[in-house]
């Protein structure tokens, strides 16, 4: 038995909860009214007289993930990275992805992401498929059939992945072809194939005007993994502020990581935030695999948290989010899907507190407004049912513990919180039970 029960069905009041106020930090104690699988409305405490009592406990809206890899996820136990760095990452993923991926071992990981997700309070997710040709069209199909079956529980978007300089000729057109067909977004990593980011790789600036060109010419927007090491010579970031506004990029671009930002000299921090805000580019920080990955070397501590500048970018008036990224495979071996742990730990690693001030909003109405939900990451009269309610009646409650007694509800109902159990996936990962 939940410590709230929320009525099976029909109208009801839900009593005496905590919501984010304006900022989000600030929150108001409510009482919500919920009918027809919507907010009907929410008035101050004391206004109902019957209906579950949320006991002064906290609600938010159900969580949206802008960055994440469900087609890699859960590959760990069968494929480790061997020494935890980036390109140890990148080489064990791609010796799994040409042994392994097949259409139903892809789909049993995938699902089982989305099941996890679901279970833990997520209406939305952003996914990068890996986009090889010609593979790359068997995990496309298998994320259509996915995102149809989930309709209703996750509203699910995918971009594409793959170097930049898979873009290029014929295999460029067909893979962004793929992508619109799709109805996805156009993704790349700003390095070569093999290469880590390490510096601007030569003819980039021919090779973005051409990917710009692509999505133009399918009226796609852009979601791009840039910068993601510790190098200031890998500084693309710029560039491709300064190519969206010389083209007049009409439609969403969102970049990730931008890890080698936090190194650059003050004056290049600068310039480089003014031109991402006038561009109107979206950023996503990753704090949990970039913690994981950046900085590493056998043996010594790492220095550098390997996060980019979230606080100077919100100053600037961009767009910024934090989400999941990568889940139990060779660049983050950890993670399940939940995006409660992201923020406390982008808390905790970023120094998002003190104040908290409006972060809340980065894994909620931020991250839908670059997914372009409208319905996603606010609770408002007239919006969807859609919330998780928490025992903790504070922020510094709910930051402090990984809040297992959540109780998640969609569409004005609780829904099952039972994650799956790893067993599940024992055949396909090379694991015996036991």
């Amino acid at each position: 038995m939940t410590w709230c029960a929320i009525p099976p069905g029909g109208a009801y009041w839900l009593r005496d909860v905590r919501m984010p106020g304006n900022p989000p930090e600030r929150l108001q104690r409510v009482d919500i009214r919920v009918a027809d699988g919507r907010i009907a409305a929410i008035e101050p405490v004391g206004t109902a007289c019957s209906g579950p009592s949320g006991d002064g406990g906290m609600v938010l809206p159900c969580f949206v993930d802008v960055h994440t890899h469900l087609d890699k996820g859960h590959i760990w136990p069968r494929c480790p990275n061997p020494d935890g760095t980036f390109m140890g990452a990148i080489s064990a993923v791609s010796n799994d992805r040409g042994t392994n991926w097949s259409a139903e071992d892809t789909r049993a990981r995938f699902e089982f992401g989305l099941r996890c997700a679901y279970a833990h309070g997520t209406a939305a997710i952003r996914t990068h498929l890996d986009t090889y040709l010609p593979h790359g069209r068997t995990t496309w199909r298998v994320f259509a059939e996915l995102r149809d079956a989930w309709a209703g529980r996750i509203d699910l978007q995918a971009s594409s992945i793959c170097p930049i300089d898979r873009l290029a000729g014929e295999d460029g057109t067909a893979l962004a072809d793929l992508v619109a067909d799709h109805g996805g977004v156009l993704g790349f990593v700003t390095r070569f194939t093999g290469q880590g980011h390490d510096a601007i790789p030569p003819g980039f600036e021919e090779l973005l005007d051409r990917a710009f060109q692509l999505a133009e010419e399918r009226g796609l927007d852009l979601d791009l993994h840039v910068d993601e090491s510790s190098e200031t010579q890998a500084a693309t970031l710029p560039i491709i502020a300064r190519t969206a506004i010389r083209r007049g990029f009409k439609h969403r671009i969102q970049v990730g990581h931008i890890c080698s930002l936090s190194l650059q000299p003050d004056a290049v921090i600068e310039e480089t935030i003014r031109v991402v805000q006038q561009a109107g580019i979206a950023v996503v920080s990753l704090p949990m695999c970039n913690l994981y990955l950046q900085d590493r070397a056998a043996g010594r501590t790492p220095r550098w948290r390997g996060v980019t500048l979230l606080h100077e970018l919100d100053a600037a008036g961009i767009a910024v989010s934090v989400a999941s990224d990568n889940c139990r495979d060779p660049f983050y071996a950890y993670g399940d899907h939940d995006m409660l742990e992201v923020f406390q730990s982008a808390v905790r690693i970023a120094h998002l507190d003190a104040p908290l001030g409006r972060w809340p909003n980065a894994i909620a109405e931020t991250p839908a407004a670059v997914m372009g939900l409208s319905e996603r990451g606010r609770l408002r009269p007239g919006g969807p049912a859609d919330f998780v309610l928490f025992r903790a009646r504070f922020w510094h409650e709910l930051l402090a513990r990984g809040q297992g007694d959540r109780i998640v509800v969609r569409a004005g109902r609780a829904i099952n919180t039972t994650l799956p159990d790893y067993r599940e996936l024992d055949a396909l990962v090379g694991l015996t039970s036991g």
